[in-house]
């Protein structure tokens, strides 16, 4: 039985490991896509993006539209979603300055 206990342990540790492993690779996968459409849509390169800029490319920027869709980060493509557009841009404005920088 403790033996069995034992390989159950193992097994819980291996698959935390692995699951902590994915996550990290999501997040890295994630932070490259929203960092490569934000250099997109910042085209005036101040560093950061206005509402107005990002509902402007998501609306008419080919280029960036056809990113969004294909990027395969549906947290990223619900940009092309207009009724939670203000929304999730109200969320990400975390210092409520009306713009989002990189790091938000």
């Amino acid at each position: 039985l403790a033996k069995r206990v034992e390989q159950l342990k193992a097994e819980q540790a291996r698959r935390a490991k692995a699951a902590a492993a994915e996550e990290a690779a999501f997040s890295a996968e994630f932070l490259g896509a929203a960092r490569r459409v934000f250099a997109m849509i910042d085209v005036d390169g101040s560093g950061t993006l206005t509402k107005d800029e990002i509902v402007k490319a998501v609306t008419s920027d080919k280029i960036v539209i056809q990113f969004l869709r294909s990027c395969g980060e549906a947290n990223l493509q619900f940009l092309l979603q207009p009724a939670r557009l203000g929304k999730a841009l109200d969320v990400l404005d975390t210092s409520k300055d009306g713009e989002l920088d990189i790091d938000e």
